[in-house]
């Protein structure tokens, strides 16, 4: 075998438990580049979050999966075939709803699903009224399969935009800000029917800038910034990846900076004066510093910090939060409730 064939069984074999995987992927638009060499890697049976602020190339990657739009360089797969010239076998098994649902206002719920399930040459139209009542059972329309469309609320509009995706069975479910707009009750409805879809093995992919929706609803996750990916894995392994935190809080603001910089750890506040400024009650002040993986434990240092006299009232040992470690990769907020 030659060593060409051996390297793509390889990544063959790499890529096959994968429902999107890309290399190097590029996209320029002019002189701007929207998404900048990022390589996805999406385990099949997963709910993957894309997560990043507004403009970070989300949208972008994601048609260029679709065939919407051509990469500049690089490659992509989906469900094992490549884009753009395996789409033709792709596409059939993957539902997506990008950039909002549209559809004939005129026409009754039930009536645009049927509309669109006659442009699918694959689909039998002898069993069309059954897989458009079928698709608006899973997403709670039934009550509303006759209503016309441009009666439907926008929480409505999402869940019949989710049910066209969803008329015939499907690997891979690609949604792109499922929540953007909704209330409180509308984003509850599409998270439910997004981990029910999810529960019977089509793998999800979520775009969206929303820190809470990715938390409550995702097994995996990556960070786009600028274009750029700049982290991805599961959510536990995100939340591991940052440097340890010691968050402590005591009356002894002078005498806890000083012991925690003998002990090797860099506080955040460098004096009193600036602990002061985080008081947490009458003469108390929260700490925090960084812990390395390599340094004391957590005991040890309550003992030190007791034993050099500072009155230790409370003390913790934790990774930074997965909204801390979004905000340290990106160097910006996200949207953290709705």
């Amino acid at each position: 075998m030659s060593e060409t064939a051996s390297l793509a069984d390889q990544a063959e074999t790499e890529t096959a438990d994968l429902a999107i995987a890309t290399t190097a992927l590029t996209k320029r638009f002019g002189h701007q580049l929207a998404v900048n060499g990022i390589d996805l890697a999406v385990p099949r049976g997963s709910v993957f979050g894309f997560l990043g602020p507004n403009g970070s190339g989300k949208t972008t990657t994601i048609r260029v999966l679709l065939g919407l739009a051509s990469a500049t360089s690089g490659t992509a797969r989906v469900l094992g075939h490549d884009v753009p010239s395996g789409l033709r076998d792709a596409l059939p098994r993957v539902g997506a709803l990008i950039e909002g649902p549209a559809f004939y206002p005129f026409l009754s719920g039930a009536d645009n699903l049927r509309r669109l399930d006659s442009a699918d040459a694959r689909a039998d139209p002898g069993t069309r009224d059954a897989r458009t009542a079928r698709a608006l059972e899973r997403v709670g329309l039934t009550h509303a399969a006759r209503k016309k469309a441009r009666a439907y609320s926008l929480g409505m509009k999402q869940r019949l935009g989710i049910a066209a995706a969803l008329l015939t069975p499907r690997d891979l479910l690609v949604l792109d800000e499922p929540t953007n707009g909704l209330d409180p009750q509308g984003t509850r409805e599409v998270r439910s029917l997004i981990r029910a879809v999810a529960g019977e093995g089509t793998t999800v992919f979520v775009s969206s800038h929303l820190l809470a929706e990715v938390e409550q609803i995702c097994t995996h996750a990556a960070v786009m910034h600028v274009g750029s990916l700049v982290a991805q894995g599961s959510l536990d392994e995100l939340r591991g990846s940052g440097e340890r935190v010691v968050r402590m809080l005591t009356p002894d603001g002078d005498r806890a900076v000083a012991e925690l910089a003998r002990l090797g750890l860099g506080a955040a506040e460098a004096d009193a004066a600036a602990a002061a400024a985080r008081r947490a009650g009458p003469g108390e002040v929260t700490l925090e510093a960084a812990l390395p993986d390599d340094g004391p434990a957590a005991e040890d240092l309550v003992a030190a910090l007791v034993t050099a006299g500072v009155r230790v009232r409370g003390f913790d040992v934790a990774r930074p939060s997965l909204e801390e470690r979004f905000v340290a990769l990106t160097g910006e907020g996200f949207d953290v409730a709705r």
